[in-house]
C-alpha cells in the first residue's frame, strides 16, 4: 500500500531530563506522518473536517526499540495497511539518521460524521486518491 516518509528534527522540549524523547511525543510524530501522508495524496485534513468528517484515533500501539535524543533527525515512514472502510489503519517505522529502528507503531482511526458523531464509510475522494 502507499508509503510516505518525513524527517523531523527532535526539539529540546520533546525530551525528558535524561535528554531522550519523552515517550508520549511519539504519538505526535505518528500524527505528523499521517497528516503528510494524506497531504501528499492531495487530501487536506482541514478540508475533510470542514466537510463534516473527522478521524479520531481509536487504537495506538508503540513498540520502542531505541531512544531518540535532542537534535537527532528521525525518519517517520507511514504506510497504509489496507484499503479504508469505516476505519483507516497505518503502520509506522521510526528510524534514526543511520537507519536504526527506534520505534515500530500502528494506529487505527475511524471516519466519524461530525454532526451525528457516528462512524461513516471513508469518503469516496479519499478512496479515489488511494487508488490513483
Amino acid at each position: 500500500m502507499k508509503i510516505d516518509e518525513i524527517q523531523i528534527r527532535v526539539r529540546y522540549g520533546e525530551t525528558d531530563q535524561m535528554g531522550v524523547v519523552y515517550h508520549g511525543n511519539y504519538a505526535l510524530y505518528l500524527e505528523m506522518g499521517r497528516i503528510e501522508w494524506l497531504r501528499k495524496l492531495g487530501i487536506s485534513y482541514k478540508k475533510m473536517e470542514e466537510s463534516g468528517v473527522m478521524l479520531p484515533v481509536i487504537s495506538l500501539s508503540l513498540n520502542y526499540k531505541k531512544s531518540a535524543s535532542y537534535d537527532d533527525v528521525i525518519n517517520v515512514k507511514t504506510q497504509l495497511k489496507k484499503r479504508p472502510t469505516a476505519k483507516i489503519e497505518f503502520d509506522y517505522i521510526i528510524t534514526n539518521e543511520i537507519g536504526e529502528i527506534l520505534t515500530k507503531a500502528s494506529t487505527t482511526l475511524v471516519f466519524i460524521d461530525m454532526k451525528t458523531n457516528k462512524p461513516v464509510r471513508a469518503p469516496q475522494y479519499i478512496l479515489d486518491a488511494i487508488e490513483a
